[in-house]
């Protein structure tokens, strides 16, 4: 057996080739998060369509100052931080509550998949926050959830952007009872969660076609990714972008459909076939409404202490605590 034969595969490309293989093709939804993706995902979040961005800063803006003042939480810890553009919402509460005990402004634990775009936001929030401290995770929040020792106590968790939407329930459920796990016992942790909630088929679907092509960029954007680290050699010319609602399952479902058969040479795997109009589901995006949330909580020993909504396009906020 030669050297490059006895070679271990990368964790990544196992990834790749076990999702690849199934019936219906599927990509792992941390491809999107390369610099390039979090930029066209950070310009997602303003088009017009893509009603969750606004919804959830409506909600944290007016309804969160008035949490964290009752918490007064000391670390605030976010999963998938990204560019942390809504949670300077829950860091300015934050500090609000910590000038009025006369304490510091805090811990911010960001963790993301993106070490670069994790560098530049820690950069800029140490800049606009000198008193803050900050303690960057590089890390998948799928595999881990190590935080550095002794942070400050009570914390506060949170999951933004309906991002507990892409996972299916059993991935969903197990996610949060890793946020669990970190959480103290005694209940002076918190954990919050922005959820996008269930409503016309029509509203969903649109934000996940935008007129402008911002989503569908975004979506070949993985196949870019691939062809870079994999040493792959996807055509992103013969993909096409889809995004339909599967009403049964009450989620969005993202696909790559292929506009002909084709062949494509991954590296260390062979060659991957398509037949004209197979896809790769890329993404897919649960949508929620109270009792399946509170099934959920309690599936992962999650307590649900708070119900907070808004006007306008349903969208909620879900605080909970460790339960017993």
């Amino acid at each position: 057996m030669s050297a490059a034969a006895a070679r271990p595969l990368s964790p990544l490309l196992l990834e790749v080739r076990e999702g690849l293989s199934r019936v219906q093709k599927e990509l792992p939804s941390k491809l999107f998060y390369d610099r390039r993706g979090s930029l066209l995902f950070e310009k997602i979040t303003r088009l017009p369509e893509y009603y969750l961005t606004r919804a959830e800063r409506t909600l944290l803006a007016t309804r969160m100052p008035a949490v964290i003042a009752r918490l007064a939480p000391r670390t605030l810890v976010e999963l998938g931080a990204g560019s942390a553009d809504k949670t300077r919402l829950l860091l300015d509460a934050m500090r609000a509550a910590a000038s009025g005990a006369g304490v510091s402004d805090g811990t911010y634990v960001p963790i993301d998949v993106s070490a670069e775009f994790l560098r530049e936001t820690t950069t800029q929030l140490g800049e606009d926050r000198p008193g803050l401290r900050v303690l960057p995770v590089v890390a998948d929040m799928v595999e881990t959830l190590a935080l550095p020792r002794a942070l400050p106590r009570p914390a506060l968790f949170a999951l933004l952007g309906s991002t507990i939407g892409n996972f299916d329930f059993p991935d969903a459920t197990a996610l949060l009872r890793r946020v669990r796990d970190a959480m103290c016992p005694g209940g002076t942790d918190r954990f919050l969660l922005g959820i996008d909630l269930r409503k016309d088929q029509r509203v969903i679907e649109a934000a996940y076609n935008d007129a402008a092509g911002v989503t569908e960029e975004f979506n070949l954007n993985m196949l870019r990714v691939v062809n870079r680290e994999l040493d792959a050699d996807f055509d992103l010319r013969a993909f096409a972008h889809r995004a339909i609602y599967n009403a049964q399952a009450h989620r969005i479902e993202m696909h790559l459909v292929a506009q002909r058969a084709l062949r494509v040479s991954i590296a260390g795997m062979g060659v991957v076939c398509f037949r004209a109009g197979e896809s790769i589901r890329t993404e897919i995006s649960c949508k929620y409404h109270r009792a399946s949330v509170a099934r959920m909580f309690a599936k992962a020993g999650l307590l649900l202490e708070e119900w907070i909504r808004g006007t306008g396009p349903a969208y909620a906020l879900a605080l909970g605590s460790r339960a017993a």
